[in-house]
């Protein structure tokens, strides 16, 4: 059965995810990060990656909320977290590889934007952050932390019977 992509077109800044679970769609790796409240505001404010310490101190913070959203049996907030912890670890690496953050050369071409992927354009080369790649680590681990979780894993395969399936 397959499952429902990633909605954009939800008038997400009109919708509390926790009052309406069932328009909640996991998607893919961490789409919907930035959008979905009230989890956005409520962990959002914690994440930070500019150096070890720092994203020890956020990861630490974003993992507590896992937990308490796992206590509350919050699933869309334990997959928000985990989403903003898999986002710590994704855009440490990104300048951990490129000081500047940009993977790329060039602009996206207007016919391209909102996809991933370089698009033709030349991969600018890598310079290795040692602070930033050790921040990326930290992120890694808590991370897989909570994408490991055995209930976390249990609420993923509910949710998405009981919202995402294509009946």
């Amino acid at each position: 059965m397959p499952l429902k992509p990633f909605d954009y077109t939800l008038a997400f800044d009109k919708i509390n995810f926790r009052e309406q679970p069932h328009l909640y769609l996991i998607g893919k790796g961490e789409q919907g990060v930035l959008l979905v409240e009230p989890y956005k505001s409520e962990i959002l404010p914690h994440w930070r990656f500019k150096d070890p310490e720092i994203a020890l101190t956020s990861a630490k913070h974003i993992y507590r909320q896992f937990l308490d959203y796992k206590a509350a049996n919050d699933f869309i907030g334990m997959d928000m977290a985990r989403k903003f912890l898999q986002m710590g670890y994704t855009r440490s690496r990104r300048y951990a590889n490129h000081k500047s953050g940009k993977k790329y050369k060039g602009p996206v071409p207007d016919d391209k934007k909102g996809q991933s992927g370089a698009h033709g354009r030349e991969q600018l080369p890598q310079v290795i952050d040692e602070v930033k790649a050790a921040s990326a680590r930290v992120f890694y681990d808590y991370w897989q932390k909570t994408k490991n979780d055995a209930d976390y894993q249990q609420m993923i395969k509910e949710h998405r019977l009981k919202y995402e399936v294509d009946q």
